[in-house]
């Protein structure tokens, strides 16, 4: 399936780097070794790489750095205060955008980079079953600005704002827009996350 080489970059960082590590006081394999270290590293190489491709050719719509939408847009920022997306496939070109307050229904699988036990990364979630999307497959319904009660990370956000009916997007996440220095379940700090992202569709609350 084609969607595997879009996560070239990631597989990349595990061969560059390698990522067995064991603890001083004992045998034990730590799963995800100097891990801030290598998000940042993953993060501002994917960056670099991006913003050269963009300055060769501006006109190019196959990658996108785009600013988190909690972000103030009269600076520059930094790298951690924008997400990188990889446009897999292109969606309805007459379709608008969705409103943070708009509700939408998505595909989507979310990894880490490769870890010790993960060579493609750990799927920490996904709105499927099975490996990979099929038209059967129910999207799940979300609200951008308050998501059965949890905010949406902010990158997951702002990808989904910039995002048409259709568009199908690779989104790179950096951790200070993804969960930053707190662990989740199955997601450890200074997370980097990698969201193969679909928009099926969304709408506008109902006003009373």
């Amino acid at each position: 399936m084609k969607r595997r080489g879009f996560y070239f970059l990631a597989v990349a960082l595990f061969a560059v780097f390698g990522l067995a590590s064991c603890s001083e006081e004992d045998d034990t394999v730590e799963e995800f070794p100097n891990w801030q270290a290598r998000n940042d590293a993953f993060f501002n190489s994917l960056t670099d790489s991006v913003l050269n491709l963009l300055e060769l050719n501006p006109a190019r719509t196959d990658w996108k750095r785009i600013k988190s939408w909690s972000k103030s847009d009269s600076i520059e920022g930094s790298n951690s205060d924008y997400i990188i997306v990889k446009v897999i496939e292109e969606g309805d070109p007459a379709s608008a955008t969705p409103l943070y307050t708009d509700t939408v229904t998505v595909h989507y699988l979310g990894r880490l980079l490769p870890s010790v036990s993960y060579p493609y990364g750990y799927v920490f979630d996904q709105s499927y079953y099975g490996n990979y999307y099929d038209d059967v497959s129910k999207p799940l319904q979300m609200a951008i600005g308050n998501s059965g009660g949890n905010m949406l990370v902010d990158g997951f956000a702002t990808a989904l704002q910039h995002m048409r009916r259709g568009d199908h997007w690779m989104v790179y996440i950096p951790y200070q827009l993804g969960y930053g220095s707190q662990s989740q379940t199955g997601v450890p700090a200074y997370s980097t996350l990698i969201f193969d992202l679909r928009l099926v569709d969304f709408w506008s609350p109902v006003v009373q």
